[in-house]
């Protein structure tokens, strides 16, 4: 009994609530099972015969349902509960995958593979960004800064870091259908320690709540852009935030290619990068505590973006192809992407107490949204410009985020609120200034 104490205070120091940590290592190991295929799906759909723009279509497609599942985790936390919300997730994934793999890829019916790839989309917003409403409800305000960025060191370490390493093992050992096999069991494992394993008691709050004031919470997703302007302001900033994340490896791979560096050296220097990008979403998450949320998304995340977009593409061709280089580089533009972390603690402190499910259900649309975004400028302009015009637009893209980052000030009755919880001795984060 004392050890645990022990641990849970620990844990509470370091950032993490203690109440929640099931449900962090369920998101790490669901998104390693939803991630696996991220960064070579597009590569060897092409092999396989798919144009470009037929795999960026496909991955459009995925982003729609994935920016609808990430709007609705937040009203539907609050409407049916979190651990309803994220099962709901998990048999979504379940289905639309099994018929992805089962009927869709071995026939190579490309007709099948859009409505079944879509279907598995809403899986992982409805399941993980159910769970970060979850943390932003249960975490005290002081800690709310490195809770959200542990959230996304879990979940980008999932997504990103575990999934590519752990594909670029299996695809050379039993090949990449089988290895498309393997995600159920790491969703399904990951399912398990979220929602069963963890205990926390949220659910209690919303069991009294009426029809009517759920159908109200599920229009207050939308009636919240008309009120609070500023929302709608980080929803596009955080769409601008991982659009090139979800670009890149539509074309990348191909544009490195020609550089002699092969996919699966590929798959290794993205893992590397996202290495890099979940330690500093640890990172920026205290940075973001003591230099400002508002500071830290400007500077670090967006300014940085915009720069090491533009150094990833043309890095293979300065340097010749050195591998080296090109996951230097990469790491830096990883750990920029990281920058936007503090945008999950100031987003929800934009509005009251009663406006926070829904300001993150337009939070987590965004994070939906840059799904579709980055495919679907690929799939516009990837004839048009090809990769040099696409890699200026997202570098653009990430300069117009850190202007638009400077209008998301904490309002006046907010300032009043942390005033007060300093005259009653409690500590609170100087970005809420």
């Amino acid at each position: 009994m004392t050890h645990l104490s022990a641990n849970s205070t620990f844990l509470d120091k370091i950032g993490i609530p203690s109440h929640l940590v099931w449900g962090y290592f369920g998101v790490l190991i669901f998104m390693m099972g939803d991630g696996l295929e991220l960064a070579w799906i597009s590569p060897y759909l092409v092999d396989q015969g798919l144009s470009v723009q037929q795999a960026a279509f496909l991955t459009t497609a995925y982003g729609v349902t994935i920016a609808i599942g990430a709007w609705f985790s937040g009203v539907l936390v609050e409407g049916i509960g979190p651990r309803k919300t994220m099962l709901l997730g998990v048999l979504f994934y379940i289905i639309g995958h099994v018929l992805f793999v089962g009927l869709a890829i071995p026939t190579l019916n490309y007709e099948l593979m859009v409505p079944t790839y879509a279907i598995r989309g809403f899986g992982y917003p409805l399941f993980a960004y159910a769970f970060l409403v979850w943390i932003t409800y249960r975490t005290p305000h002081q800690q709310l800064g490195k809770a959200v960025g542990w959230f996304w060191f879990v979940f980008t370490g999932g997504l990103s870091v575990l999934g590519a390493f752990y594909s670029s093992w299996s695809i050379q050992l039993i090949g990449h259908v089988p290895t498309l096999w393997t995600s159920l069991l790491w969703v399904v494992i990951g399912a398990v320690f979220a929602i069963v394993v963890n205990r926390d008691k949220f659910e209690l709050k919303v069991k009294k709540e009426s029809n009517s004031s759920k159908l109200k919470e599920l229009s207050n997703g939308i009636t919240i852009l008309k009120r609070e302007p500023k929302v709608a302001i980080a929803g596009i900033v955080r769409i601008i935030n991982q659009s090139s994340q979800y670009a890149f490896p539509l074309f990348l791979p191909i544009y490195l290619a020609g550089y002699g560096i092969e996919t699966t050296v590929w798959l290794n220097i993205w893992g590397t990068i996202f290495i890099s990008n979940i330690v500093f979403n640890l990172i920026f998450g205290y940075v973001g505590d003591k230099f400002g949320w508002r500071n830290t998304v400007t500077w670090f995340g967006a300014v940085g973006c915009g720069v090491f977009t533009l150094s990833l593409f043309y890095a293979p061709q300065i340097f010749t192809g050195n591998v080296v280089m090109v996951a230097v580089i990469g790491m830096l533009w990883g750990a920029c992407i990281a920058g936007f972390v503090p945008l999950s603690a100031l987003t929800p402190s934009l509005v009251g107490d009663g406006d926070k499910g829904a300001a993150m259900s337009i939070l987590n649309l965004g994070a939906g949204l840059c799904v579709f975004v980055g495919p679907a400028l690929v799939a516009l302009f990837f004839d048009a410009v090809g990769p040099e015009g696409l890699v200026w637009i997202l570098a653009g893209l990430y300069f117009i985020a850190a202007i638009m980052t400077r209008f998301l000030k904490i309002p006046e009755p907010d300032t009043a609120k942390v005033e007060a919880e300093k005259n009653t001795g409690q500590s609170v984060p100087s970005t809420t200034v």
